[in-house]
């Protein structure tokens, strides 16, 4: 009896025990400028690079200047640290100071 309990332990756990996939999901109109300044540098440029796609594709380009994405990333992340900007969404910042 007691090696089919086992047995049956050692299934079960190893069924559970299976490793999970997590799918995380950004909402990007959420990103608060608090957070874009908090977040690693990698992931500051991953962000930027999004915006910078998401709004060439709002105007229907189909080219990405990189000196305007580096120009765009420091103004905007200039705006972001003024400490009354801290709480505005990230995509009103790129709105208002992005060109």
């Amino acid at each position: 009896m007691r090696p089919r309990f086992i047995l049956a332990a050692l299934l079960l756990m190893t069924t559970f025990a299976s490793p999970v996939k997590a799918q995380v999901i950004v909402d990007m109109s959420l990103i608060t400028c608090q957070q874009f300044l908090e977040a690693p540098p990698d992931r500051q440029a991953l962000i930027a690079w999004w915006m910078r796609g998401y709004y060439s594709a709002a105007k229907n380009l189909s080219v990405i200047d990189f000196r305007y994405v580096e120009y765009n990333t420091k103004v905007v992340m200039a705006y972001c640290k003024k400490k009354q900007n801290r709480q505005e969404t990230l995509m009103s910042a790129i709105q208002k100071n992005a060109r």
